[in-house]
């Protein structure tokens, strides 16, 4: 991602008369996202302790006060937080964005997608999102991993609505800002397999290890309302219809299921436990 970024940076500092510039950035730059705390109110929780995950308790504590507290959609202003070396260059990368942009004068627009899911994803990348990981499974007859005990929520945008925001950022005049690129809608990793195991036909069976990743967060989803502000973005496609589209093209694919290999290579490493 760093030098990748360079290098088109590099083109585009160069580059006479360049009108606009948008940089995919991550939600996964915000680490955990918002939670609220009843006796603290909003907090920003770090890493999980591997204390605490080792003792299979996987929802956050109050970094304040210790205590419980609940997710709550996240917005733009929470502080970054990444937990992963991929997380840290995606930061770096819509900075870099950023910067040059105000230096050369070239506006620039910083899209952080929450978890992108559709048609003409690499369903044989083990590393890509739940939803091509958990279809290729299906796909090859076998069952899905989740790690932790599947509770742990995300926000699943369909790729179609992110086309949409792209366009809309690219036609609009807004520069030098970053937005959420969400639904705002949280969902678990569980309740997800679930729904495209029922849309491929397949018995909702999964494989729960109860165990974790390292740099894994348990919460993320977004709070769209700066999106909608600036571009007049709303994510318009219902999680079961954006399945359903995933699914039939899915079905019409041939794909290798390299999950268990990328397990495989994490537990090597020691970053499953």
């Amino acid at each position: 991602n760093c030098l990748g970024t360079a290098v088109v940076l590099k083109a585009a500092s160069e580059l006479p008369g360049l009108s606009k510039m948008l940089v995919a950035s991550s939600m996964s730059i915000y680490g955990e996202g918002r939670y609220d705390c009843p006796a603290c109110g909003a907090v920003a929780p770090g890493i999980r302790s591997e204390r605490l995950l080792l003792s299979r308790r996987w929802e956050p504590d109050c970094p304040v006060c210790g205590g419980p507290c609940r997710s709550v959609p996240t917005p733009e202003s929470k502080p970054l937080m990444p937990t992963s070396v991929y997380a840290v260059t995606k930061r770096d990368q819509e900075e870099l964005f950023l910067t040059t942009g105000a230096a050369y004068g070239i506006p620039a627009v910083a899209m952080r997608f929450f978890n992108v899911y559709g048609t003409r994803q690499a369903l044989s990348n083990p590393y890509t999102g739940v939803g091509a990981i958990f279809a290729t499974c299906f796909l090859n007859d076998r069952k899905p991993v989740i790690f932790e005990d599947g509770s742990q929520t995300r926000d699943f945008i369909h790729v179609g609505d992110v086309a949409e925001a792209c366009l809309l950022a690219l036609e609009s005049n807004v520069s030098g800002v970053s937005l959420n690129i969400g639904t705002g809608r949280p969902v678990s990793v569980l309740d997800m397999a679930s729904i495209i195991a029922r849309k491929m036909g397949r018995p909702e069976e999964f494989v729960v290890r109860n165990d974790f990743r390292a740099g894994d967060i348990r919460h993320c989803y977004a709070d769209p309302r700066a999106a909608s502000e600036a571009l007049g973005f709303r994510a318009a496609t219902d999680l079961e219809s954006g399945v359903e589209d995933l699914v039939s093209w899915v079905s019409t694919q041939t794909a290798s299921d390299d999950s268990a290999r990328a397990v495989g290579e994490l537990s090597k490493r020691g970053l499953i436990r």
